[in-house]
């Protein structure tokens, strides 16, 4: 069984035992993380969409890990102006491994 979840303005194709990297969610390693926002479930016989969302489907993670994501270096730069800008940026991210769909 296979779903389409929505998180953080992202949609995320997920199966059981699958292991995502999500956007910063709120929770303790080890809690469970529950996902309303359910756009389709698919067995190998059927598909069920949602518009938007089907109303009785739940997905349910658990917290695996909070961590943060690879360093990007934001570097402008305007030629014959002496004008040099290096930043960087890293994005918190969260860890979840799907337990359920129903």
């Amino acid at each position: 069984m296979q779903a389409v979840i929505e998180s953080g303005g992202k949609q995320y194709l997920v199966a059981p035992k699958d292991k995502i990297i999500l956007e910063k969610l709120d929770g303790e390693v080890g809690s469970n993380v529950t996902f309303d926002k359910v756009l389709l479930l698919a067995d190998e016989s059927k598909a069920d969409f949602g518009r938007p969302y089907l109303k009785q489907a739940k997905v349910v993670g658990k917290i695996v890990s909070q961590q943060r994501g690879e360093k990007l270096v934001i570097f402008k730069y305007r030629a014959k102006s002496r004008y040099r800008r290096k930043t960087g940026h890293r994005q918190s991210e969260t860890v979840v491994q799907i337990e359920t769909i129903a």
